[in-house]
């Protein structure tokens, strides 16, 4: 049993995702945690909520709330949407969590101890309408690169560049919209990534399996240009970590808290330490996945992300955790997304462009939308979901192929048989021919999901699902009943058999399907299909089951139109 850990990107707390962001990482990632649980791993998959920063405190002003409370509101309403998708965190935190402060204060004094933070005396942008500096994101103008209009001082969303605020053309304040803006001095903590190139390089050289694209972009930060850049951990903000050595305050620095950037990743350790503290555990239980020295040394840890976040998690938290010194685990395999595009645009969260996780749910159950997502995850490409495709994929592959096979075969059992796996009867050529096909197909499905291969992995599973349809269809059991009935006992009991099956393998995809699956086969087996034909064997003759409803109501023409006009790109 191999024990692996999981991440997958925090969501900023400012509103509830879109779909584009649940592919970029969350679901990948449960899907990966899924299927190897499901072959008797031991996962810890942990994700959290990013609450620093100015997205939170720029939502929280126009939501007309204190910081604070609107934090705990929306981690509120983004824990339940998760739930519902059926996203199976060992726990799912908060970046404003008490243990988040205590450690990210913690690598901060264990960095300057290492002299890897250097204090600078900069100039940032000043907003005199409201009063304050204006940290990157607070300024939004038009991007020097491609001339996107709503850029923002840290990144444009756009082409994804890398920005300082002074860098933007005709800044404005996003907080008041003025214009009226000047540049003064101000000190803030930089982290010498500078000084780290080399050992960085080195490890990104050693990790050979990564997928180009999260290479190439860390590649791309190390070496254009002038190369890796010092970044800076601090912002004059209100809301945030306290900028601390440890538990020492920093001269100079009162007042200020560290950049969202540096506490954010930080995240991901403390919220270990969160779900110890949360179901009664001890540091030894947590520090068992995050320290070498305490027996992390064995762990595999994956993480899941959207290509934006790639220099952050291959270059500035790698720093962080180099930098301190300490046992840390570093990240093994950094699974990398492209853009999920949205009916001939782009997903915003700050536009309100797309079909958001909320509204989703209110159109269609979760696994509706999961087998979607991940059958055109972005992996080599950007995708773009229309609606079009999206109701073409849901009525062929999972209506006319799965829930059709699942209907027809329980129905028929119930009409001549009964409502239990019926006697009589042996397997033939023909059902070995199946159990050959599905035995190669199950091996190959294995290794697209242990290669995080997301498309191919759906592909494959389809491909299974359509074996049992094609079988059924040259079996024929509502022919052969009539001259044969033991032999057609003999092809229902497989049938059924296959409904188990196809539910196992499932899972990491449609959960609450399946477990509706399993339901109806009235079974908790859960097996995983090492030997396909002692699993084809799993529900006996005499076994009892229930014909369940329709797994999955196919989507009409006149609900796709009514859809797409309803989601036409613009959330109030």
């Amino acid at each position: 049993m191999a024990r692996i850990l999981i991440t997958s990107a925090i969501p900023y707390i400012n509103g509830i995702k879109h779909l584009g962001n649940l592919i970029g990482s969350q679901l990948p990632a449960d899907l990966y945690a899924r299927y190897l649980r499901g072959r008797g791993n031991e996962v810890m998959f942990l994700c959290a909520t990013d609450e620093h920063g100015t997205p939170a405190e720029l939502a929280a002003a126009k939501a007309g709330k204190p910081v604070a409370e609107y934090c705990a509101e929306m981690y509120g309403v983004q824990a339940d949407i998760a739930k519902r998708f059926g996203l199976s965190f060992d726990h799912f935190g908060r970046s404003s969590s008490e243990q988040n402060k205590k450690l990210t204060q913690h690598f901060a004094g264990k960095l300057d101890e290492a002299e890897l933070i250097r204090e600078v005396t900069e100039k940032q942008v000043y907003s005199n309408a409201d009063g304050r500096f204006l940290p990157d994101r607070y300024i939004e103008g038009t991007c020097p690169n491609c001339g996107y209009e709503r850029a923002r001082g840290d990144q444009c969303e756009n082409c994804t560049k890398q920005l300082d605020p002074t860098d933007l053309i005709e800044p404005r304040s996003a907080i008041s919209g003025s214009t009226d803006l000047e540049v003064r001095e101000t000190k803030h903590l930089y982290l010498r990534q500078s000084a780290m190139k080399d050992q960085l390089d080195a490890w990104i050289d050693s990790k050979k399996d990564w997928p180009i694209l999260t290479t190439s972009i860390a590649k791309k930060w190390l070496h254009d240009g002038d190369g890796l850049q010092d970044r800076g951990i601090t912002r004059d903000l209100d809301w945030g970590v306290p900028v601390k050595k440890g538990d020492q305050d920093w001269p100079g620095m009162e007042g200020k808290v560290f950049y969202v950037w540096f506490d954010a990743p930080i995240e991901y350790i403390a919220c270990a330490k969160e779900w110890a503290d949360a179901n009664g555990k001890t540091d030894a239980d947590w520090e068992r996945w995050w320290r070498t020295d305490k027996g992390a040394d064995d762990v595999r840890y994956v993480q899941f992300m959207g290509k934006d976040n790639v220099p952050f998690h291959t270059l500035s938290f790698p720093a962080t955790i180099l930098g301190s010194g300490e046992p840390w685990k570093m990240v093994d395999h950094l699974k990398s997304f492209n853009y999920l595009n949205y009916d001939g645009g782009q997903f915003s969260t700050s536009q309100g462009r797309g079909v958001f996780m909320d509204q989703a749910l209110d159109i269609l159950p979760a696994d509706f939308w999961r087998w979607w997502l991940l059958s055109h995850a972005p992996e080599s490409s950007d995708s773009e979901f229309t609606w079009e495709n999206f109701q073409q994929s849901v009525n062929k592959d999972l209506a006319d192929v799965l829930g059709n096979f699942v209907s027809r075969i329980t129905k028929f059992c119930r009409s001549k048989f009964g409502e239990a796996v019926p006697e009589g009867g042996s397997y033939g050529d023909r059902e070995q021919a199946l159990i050959d096909e599905l035995t190669k197909r199950v091996r190959a499905y294995e290794g697209h999901m242990e290669a995080m291969e997301v498309r191919k992995s759906a592909q494959e599973l389809r491909a299974i699902w359509v074996a049992g349809n094609e079988y059924l269809q040259a079996a024929a059991p509502w022919s052969t009943f009539k001259e044969d009935p033991e032999q057609a006992a003999a092809q229902v009991r497989l049938g059924l058999n296959l409904i188990r099956l196809y539910a196992v393998l499932s899972a990491p995809f449609i959960p609450e399907t399946t477990a509706k699956m399993l339901s109806a086969m009235n079974t908790s087996d859960t097996n995983w299909p090492d030997d396909v034909a002692a699993a084809l064997n799993a529900l006996p003759a005499g076994h009892a089951f229930t014909v369940p409803d329709v797994l999955f109501a196919k989507i009409t023409d006149e609900q796709r139109e009514d859809w797409q006009s309803r989601f036409s790109g613009l959330r109030d």
